[in-house]
């Protein structure tokens, strides 16, 4: 359970409650690359929210990452610098190289994760506050992932393929890191010259040769 705090932040709190009134019919604006809470490490979620502030929150915060459309939307993408996520996945992936899988809606708060041995994979991803690119990103191929929910229960699960790609991903954010950071620069591209191109490579092989970057070496992994 959350604790430290045994009071609520009243100021934070009153912040959250303006963001969410500004909401248009639940959505929320999403923070683009460059604005500076993107960069920020965030501050660790320990009941400075009151329960209906919070659960509203969550609730606003999944209504924005499915209208965007995305599979996962941290903090930091709505200007709010705490330490929360909210990650969702019905894709389904058979024989799909990226191992994509049925990833339920989850509130990940304090999220953490540890890899799962040493292999990792790199696929193109991309991200709500980079809107309009992707780029291949080397990531681990499992992890061991821990999170509380918002009721301050903790959880410990292995996360494999995608589902751990989506986790890591929001993850990072949290600590004021973007996917580019470590993705192969040279495979960036516009989501229509990857539908154009390489779509039909979801392991960029081709993309890599004809690009010109390595998908076999470490990039930030």
């Amino acid at each position: 359970m959350f604790g430290s705090h045994k009071r609520v932040d009243m100021a934070l709190n009153r912040d959250v409650e303006r963001l969410l009134k500004s909401a248009d019919h639940g959505v929320l604006p999403i923070v683009e690359a460059g604005e500076p809470v993107l960069r920020a490490q965030c501050v660790r979620y320990d009941g400075q929210l009151s329960k209906h502030t919070l659960h509203k929150l969550i609730e606003t915060m999944r209504t924005t990452m499915l209208a965007a459309p995305g599979v996962g939307l941290a903090g930091p993408q709505i200007g709010l610098n705490l330490a929360l996520a909210v990650v969702e996945d019905h894709a389904d992936g058979d024989d799909d190289p990226r191992e994509i899988a049925e990833f339920p809606f989850h509130v990940i708060i304090n999220p953490a994760y540890e890899p799962v041995g040493e292999e990792t994979r790199s696929f193109y991803e991309g991200c709500l506050s980079v809107e309009g690119y992707q780029a291949v990103r080397k990531r681990w191929l499992g992890i061991v992932a821990h999170w509380h929910d918002e009721e301050g229960n903790r959880h410990e699960e292995r996360l494999h393929g995608w589902p751990a790609r989506i986790f890591q991903h929001e993850t990072d954010h949290l600590s004021g890191e973007l996917y580019i950071d470590k993705a192969e620069i040279r495979s960036l591209t516009t989501v229509e010259n990857l539908e154009d191109f390489w779509c039909e490579d979801p392991v960029p092989t081709q993309a890599a040769k004809e690009l010109g970057f390595d998908i076999t070496t470490p990039s930030g992994k």
